[in-house]
């Protein structure tokens, strides 16, 4: 993170009437996530995501239209409040602070609950991407000088990816993407939702688990469960040659996401680029407090 994007962060959050006295970084990764103490909010703030996408305050945006859908149905979700907010060229995004247990859910749960999500997704009629993980792959390729070895890669997978039908997703829907908290799991980070097939979704459930860690390959059983709990996803949608090219499109998307997060980082540490900030600068760079 940069001394600018929490600059952005605490001023959004000022302006807000929200308290910035005591805050914590919760997490620095492709976004910053703030806890803006006592008050139970989260601020998130673009950070390789601004450098790598651009347009982070639509991915908010969408995340949190997507989020109230889904509470208007029932589906429990991180409550989205004020914004996105754009400040000094960031975006800044609000949520309620869900206190949660480490840990993540167990494959077949996972599978359960992400069945139930894609139904009540189906009348999701907001305007999403159409090309989703494909965006970040092009994007995070532009920012490394389109690779050669990359590129080709790309090329060959896209020619052979499958034409099944489409329907809103999470887009991201992995374990670390579910709060385990004592009234039941808690969907979060809606910011990756696209109108894609059903089987990028089962693959990001299947082959990433809490943190993004792997966990293997997606078995007969967990696919045999999500089928159970989703309102009209046909099996052939989710076939086994159908989740093996989704698989390799994650696989990419990773690599390219990787190798242009480090890029970021780089440039940030040189001597001519903004100072990175450090987690005890949070309280340094945090304006006072504004009643």
């Amino acid at each position: 993170m940069t001394r600018s994007e929490l600059r952005a962060l605490f001023a959004s959050a000022v302006e807000l009437g929200l308290p910035v006295d005591d805050p914590v970084v919760l997490k620095d990764g492709s976004n910053v996530l703030v806890l803006l103490r006592p008050a139970p909010v989260v601020a998130r703030v673009g950070a390789v995501t601004a450098a790598v996408r651009g347009d982070v305050a639509g991915h908010f945006r969408r995340a949190d239209a997507v989020s109230r859908h889904l509470a208007a149905r029932g589906v429990p979700v991180v409550e989205p409040l004020v914004g996105p907010v754009e400040r000094d060229g960031h975006a800044v995004a609000f949520a309620r602070h869900v206190p949660h247990r480490p840990g993540a859910l167990p494959a077949a749960e996972l599978a359960t609950l992400l069945g139930g999500l894609h139904a009540a997704l189906r009348d999701h009629d907001g305007e999403l991407p159409v090309r989703g993980p494909l965006d970040d792959v092009d994007a995070a390729l532009a920012l490394l000088g389109w690779p050669p070895e990359q590129a080709e890669r790309r090329a060959g997978l896209v020619a052979r990816l499958p034409d099944v039908p489409v329907r809103p997703l999470h887009g991201d829907a992995h374990a670390g993407n579910v709060l385990l908290t004592d009234a039941g799991p808690v969907w979060n980070d809606f910011e990756d939702a696209w109108l894609g097939p059903p089987a990028w979704d089962l693959v990001c459930a299947g082959l990433t688990g809490a943190g993004g860690a792997g966990t293997g390959e997606i078995g007969t059983d967990l696919v045999g469960t999500y089928l159970a709990a989703a309102a009209d996803v046909a099996a052939e949608e989710v076939a086994p040659e159908v989740l093996a090219r989704f698989a390799e499109l994650r696989a990419l998307q990773a690599d390219c996401w990787r190798a242009a997060a480090r890029l970021v980082h780089e440039r940030r540490a040189a001597p001519a680029d903004r100072e990175r900030a450090r987690p005890a600068a949070a309280q340094h760079d945090a304006p006072a407090h504004r009643s």
